[in-house]
């Protein structure tokens, strides 16, 4: 028998919005707040029953203080009476001063079907409580970056799943954050891979991800528990495969009247896709109940709540030094990939024997080129998802290739370059100017969806005081002005660098 998840696998893989249900240029062009669609149902429609409703859920739910901060918060998206004590779990598990740059709310599609991801930009979100701000200029870089993201009026119409989380978000924080509503439209594992790509960037701790999930549809209570058990044990282990094999392997189980062991498990397996490159987040329970636990709920068919959170750990320092030998092999490795690319399009197939346990483990990295003492490409990558030597030849040939400062390095030209390689240790937010250190920090710096990063060894022989490091890093990296980084979230990094001899 065919359950229910292969049937919602095939259902929401649809037809794409035609362009008829886009809206035009001009249409985009004019604020249209989004109304509240489910004002009065799911919730209380006027302001101070919501506001009542509120304080009571919150005064009921049963928070965890956990370790580090909180990244990404799965809650449900019910009606209140029925998972409103989780999702209050869920957002107060969060201090009400916690300072966020933006809330990201990741949805799947009730309603419409189409393909990819639909970003509100258009306007604000509304409810009972106000206006809340849609980060628009987020919104349509989203839009503009990557194909697979649009914005489609209808898929936020009437879907309730974000329109729940927004009062909790407006009534929990002391300061409301701009949010970035994104419905997706494609149930699929291709879906949430490229979800997960375009967001990576803004995937730091500066910036809150909310998955808004339900879990199992209408089991009996006992098996919901189960089942819902089996799910929350495959996404503490922060593992997307593992996720979506145990989705798959309960919905071929005979349980009766199960729809689904999780109705947005797309939005859930992005988060995870996302979650997993990072070493130093975890994913703990906060609280689960279902709909049987309200006392207006029905035991015989229920509906699972998760409040489940990914937290960033303290960052652990770098726990390896590079031997001179491992240092050689990789500039080896890098200088190989190089040529032989170059000369006969192949990719260099380094020997198994050369590498060190070192060198399989993931580091971000910096590969830089130069002739004649002058830089001809510069190309790195923070968030490896490879190991280090592999890491070296992916960005030897992007710097060589892909630096759009400059031209493609031509064959004729090997001879005459020389190659830098900078092992990065793990990045550190940092609060004021005088815990960066000139010439030991790298720093990276983001605001308002804008990044950019120097490299150590960059304020080498220029003179440059701190404020000039980090002023030229803003207006010519981040390009967010001079001054820009004075209100940019700020991270530092060391390098351990090291290159080859220079050529004649």
């Amino acid at each position: 028998m065919i359950r229910h998840l292969l049937i919602q696998l095939v259902f929401f893989t649809a037809l794409t919005a035609s362009t008829s249900t886009l809206l035009s240029a001009q249409e985009l062009s004019k604020p249209l707040n989004r109304q509240p669609a489910v004002a009065g149902t799911f919730y209380p429609a006027g302001k101070q029953a919501l506001e009542s409703t509120l304080k009571e859920l919150f005064s009921q739910a049963k928070p965890v203080l956990l370790e580090g901060k909180i990244q990404t918060l799965i809650v449900p998206h019910a009606g209140y009476s029925y998972s409103g004590i989780v999702a209050a779990s869920g957002y107060k598990s969060i201090p009400e001063d916690a300072s966020y740059s933006n809330i990201f709310i990741i949805a799947s599609s009730h309603r419409e079907q189409f393909n990819g991801a639909s970003v509100y930009s258009s306007g604000n979100y509304l409810t009972p409580l106000g206006e809340a701000r849609v980060n628009r200029e987020i919104a349509n870089s989203l839009i503009n970056d990557n194909k697979t993201i649009f914005f489609y009026k209808q898929a936020h119409d009437r879907e309730h799943s974000i329109e729940v989380q927004v009062p909790f978000i407006q009534y929990h924080f002391n300061n409301t954050p701009p949010i970035v509503p994104i419905v997706m439209g494609s149930s699929s594992v291709a879906a949430a891979r490229d979800l997960a790509a375009a967001l990576l960037p803004y995937f730091l701790p500066e910036n809150l991800f909310i998955i808004s999930s339900d879990f199992s549809h209408y089991p009996n209570y006992k098996d919901a528990k189960r089942i819902d058990g089996l799910t929350g044990d495959a996404i503490f282990k922060k593992d997307p495969e593992l996720f979506y094999t145990t989705m798959r392997k309960i919905s071929r189980e005979p349980i009766k009247n199960l729809s689904t062991p999780c109705c947005a498990w797309s939005s859930i397996l992005t988060m995870l896709y996302m979650s997993e490159r990072n070493e130093n987040m975890e994913i703990s329970p906060i609280l689960y109940r279902n709909s049987g636990d309200s006392p207006i709920g029905d035991k015989e068919r229920v509906v699972g709540y998760w409040a489940i959170a990914g937290h960033q750990l303290p960052q652990k320092p770098p726990d390896f030094t590079l031997e001179d030998r491992d240092k050689q092999t990789l500039l080896d490795i890098s200088r190989n990939t190089l040529e032989i690319y170059l000369q006969s399009e192949k990719i260099f197939d380094v020997p198994a024997t050369n590498i060190s346990g070192l060198l399989k483990e993931p580091a971000g990295v910096f590969v830089s080129l130069y002739i004649g003492g002058r830089l001809r490409g510069c190309i790195g990558n923070f968030s490896p998802s490879k190991p280090l030597f592999m890491m070296v030849q992916e960005m030897t040939l992007a710097a060589a290739l892909r630096d759009q400062r400059f031209a493609p390095v031509d064959p004729t030209e090997l001879k005459y370059i020389d190659i830098e390689i900078s092992v990065l240790t793990p990045m550190q937010k940092i609060n004021t100017i005088e815990e960066f250190q000139l010439g030991r920090h790298g720093i990276y710096m983001i605001k308002d969806g804008k990044s950019g990063t120097y490299l150590p060894q960059v304020a080498t022989g220029r003179g440059w005081s701190a404020e000039e490091f980090l002023g030229h890093c803003a207006r010519e990296k981040a390009g967010i002005g001079w001054d820009g980084w004075k209100d940019a979230d700020l991270y530092v990094y060391e390098a351990i660098v090291f290159g080859e001899e220079k050529r004649k």
